[in-house]
């Protein structure tokens, strides 16, 4: 390979890399750091044409990167400020060029981001690099160092972690499309019982300020309970609101009426809001276009 081909056969393998190690991380800006540095040994490698599969050296490079940087940032994340939320991706409904976008698949929904968080970083990687993005488990194993039998046994317990939380009934776009705006509509109105009949009894609403804008303290669950406190904070007539796309479903980006961003991701099941993620930490939106 000249370097010309090499650079080429590496832009392709891009997206796949970066939803990889953003799946792992949960961080856009670690992602792109841990694909920068694969390209980096990449770039070391004497004689590119001695790898048999570029693309999955260098998944498998991206994911032994992923794993290191995954063991400092859960430990800066025990020193966060209130609650840990995934970075969001946002891109507006529609978008074209689907190929060159993250957000492709279940791999980045923030449903399933806030799971993998309660799993180890083995069983996270585990479950990530079998079931989601189709590695062998022997190649699995190289990755994280254990036995391709350990690796399995990873794999099936995080799996039964994530089917426990995964929506029984979930919905197309278009449904949740509709669902987010008529939400948007019940809490500007006020509307208190249109909100609550839109809310699972079992809701719970998760807010990141990172200590750097208001957010809850603590997770708020029950669907009056939730409506109760979106109302209020909803008195104030936002500056703008506009559906997006936040990790390949619709949810809101708000700019609040005192100009600080908001993006609100849902997760639905059987025709209700079962979750509201909501990221106000204005260093995880620097990319994010009000």
């Amino acid at each position: 390979m000249t370097d010309d081909p090499l650079t080429e056969a590496f832009e392709a393998e891009r997206p796949r890399l970066l939803r990889v190690a953003y799946a792992m991380l949960g961080s856009l800006s670690e992602a792109e750091d841990c694909v920068q540095e694969a390209w980096l040994r990449l770039q070391r490698v004497e004689d590119p044409d001695t790898i048999d599969d570029l693309g999955a050296w260098l998944t498998t490079a991206v994911s032994r990167l992923a794993l290191d940087a995954l063991g400092s940032a859960r430990a800066r994340r025990e020193r966060y400020v209130g609650q840990w939320l995934p970075e969001p991706l946002v891109e507006d409904i529609g978008a074209e060029d689907p190929a060159e976008r993250v957000t492709l698949d279940e791999s980045v929904s923030m449903a399933l981001l806030v799971i993998l968080e309660r799993l180890s970083a083995a069983e996270r990687t585990a479950f990530l690099l079998h079931d989601v993005f189709g590695l062998t488990f022997e190649d699995v194993a190289g990755v994280v160092g254990r036995s391709p039998a350990a690796v399995r046994q990873l794999a099936s317990r995080a799996r039964r972690h994530v089917e426990e939380g995964r929506p029984r009934f979930p919905p197309t776009q278009g449904e949740q499309r509709e669902l987010v705006a008529a939400f948007a509509a019940a809490a500007y109105e006020g509307d208190m019982e249109r909100l609550v009949a839109l809310l699972d009894p079992d809701v719970v609403w998760r807010s990141d300020g990172g200590g750097k804008a208001t957010a809850l303290p603590h997770v708020e669950r029950g669907a009056e309970s939730v409506a109760r406190k979106l109302i209020g904070f909803t008195r104030r007539p936002p500056r703008d609101t506009t559906i997006a796309e936040i990790n390949g479903a619709p949810g809101l980006v708000i700019v609040d009426a005192t100009g600080v961003l908001t993006v609100v991701a849902f997760a639905v099941d059987a025709g209700r809001i079962v979750a509201l993620d909501v990221v106000r930490n204005p260093d995880k939106l620097t990319g994010v276009a009000p």
